[in-house]
């Protein structure tokens, strides 16, 4: 926590939503302080226009808007990909990617503006607490940091509403909301509210960027994704930036049911947490990459990678992306995707993803050895019988 008479200027992420437009008014009275609001935009595709009113009418003395959608998939989301970073088996991680690009450029707007402290609206028993501050910890220790959830009395979104209300804070929440959500370029996630009873399932007007499989169209749509260096570079041999092609593929995926999950995770703090997410661009990324891999990596390196792969998802889910763990896989992964280059063809229908085919320069598929046919003397059979009788020496079990 830190001391009030030490703090001057703090720098707050700012939604504009019933949280953070509470926490803005709080930190002014409860620290006798200026508030600058900053707002990462990293896809949420929320109105953004009329947010530095509204700030300025909470209390803030400014309030700072940052367009980072297209460093989020270049930095964020494609080494993430390429990785086959996936936590618990599912979870892709949208949430979790985001979280230390907007508490990086957060402690940009902090030194820019004079800030001596930042604070966040997380919550005491969410992960996002520890993301954003882990991140504030390696890049500006020096920084004060204030987590208004694990200080004040108000203990639920009925005590925030009232507080709004006695200081007459612009919201348009209501009490009704049945379940809390998150949205970025790479996903959506759910939780809280209904879905907090594991056995209830989510209702279907909840979900916004994909319907449901079995409504989706009954034609199957086929793409081909493009990439390089094990970066997605193009969709059906149109050239797209990195944002542009995850939006893209969000709109493709979502209209054809693609990319549900519906999971009880194992959250950093100790507790299990339902969530439920949409990732649809995510979810057809990693099966074209993972597909690209197949043909193009070598047997030792992919299997590498794939033990790291649960270790590089859990640095991610837990806030480390900022360790020193996390430069040397991340340097190691990117040194397995060197010939990870060239198309990958899909079918996408009700749901589901399927591969129609793979080409590549680096091709290390050979038809002539794996063939049925005549091979031409390129592979000589009995050469596995050795193999097989070596392998097998530590099998045989010694007569007794």
């Amino acid at each position: 926590m830190a001391r009030k008479d030490s703090v001057n200027r703090v720098c707050l992420a700012y939604s504009g939503g019933l949280d953070t437009s509470v926490i803005l008014r709080w930190l002014i009275e409860e620290y006798d302080c200026e508030v600058v609001a900053y707002c990462a935009d990293v896809g949420q595709q929320e109105e953004l226009a009329g947010l530095p009113e509204k700030a300025a009418a909470t209390g803030a003395i400014d309030c700072v808007i940052k367009d980072l959608r297209e460093e989020f998939a270049r930095d964020y989301v494609y080494p993430a990909i390429k990785g086959a970073a996936v936590y618990e088996g599912v979870y892709l991680l949208g949430t979790a990617l985001a979280r230390p690009l907007i508490a990086k450029h957060q402690i940009d707007v902090a030194r820019a503006t004079g800030c001596d402290a930042v604070a966040h609206g997380a919550t005491g028993k969410g992960n996002d607490q520890v993301r954003f501050e882990l991140a504030f910890r390696a890049l500006a220790p020096e920084i004060s940091v204030i987590a208004p959830w694990r200080e004040w009395d108000l203990r639920s979104r009925n005590d925030c509403i009232s507080y709004a209300q006695k200081y007459e804070i612009p919201i348009t929440a209501s009490i009704a909301k049945p379940y809390s959500m998150d949205r970025n370029l790479m996903h959506v996630s759910y939780e809280g509210g209904m879905l907090e009873d594991p056995w209830t399932a989510p209702e279907e007007e909840m979900f916004i960027t994909t319907v449901a499989p079995e409504l989706a169209p009954d034609e199957s749509e086929e793409l081909v994704i493009s990439f390089d260096k094990g970066n997605a570079v193009g969709i059906d041999g149109t050239s797209l930036a990195p944002s542009e092609l995850v939006e893209k593929l969000n709109v493709i995926a979502g209209r054809n049911g693609i990319g549900r999950v519906d999971m009880v995770e194992n959250r950093f703090v100790g507790l299990k947490s339902r969530g439920v997410y949409e990732t649809p661009g995510g979810t057809v990324l990693h099966v074209a990459h993972r597909a690209m891999e197949s043909i193009t990596m070598d047997r030792e390196v992919m299997h590498e990678r794939d033990r790291m792969a649960p270790r590089f998802a859990e640095l991610i889910y837990n806030g480390f992306w900022f360790a020193p763990e996390m430069d040397y896989m991340r340097a190691a992964i990117d040194a397995s995707q060197e010939t990870v280059t060239g198309d990958v063809r899909l079918k996408l229908y009700k749901g589901n993803v399927t591969v129609q085919g793979r080409r590549s320069p680096f091709s290390l598929y050979s038809e002539n050895l794996v063939t049925f046919e005549e091979d031409e003397g390129a592979y000589d059979q009995r050469d596995a019988g050795g193999f097989i009788r070596l392998q097998g020496l530590r099998l045989a079990r010694a007569e007794k």
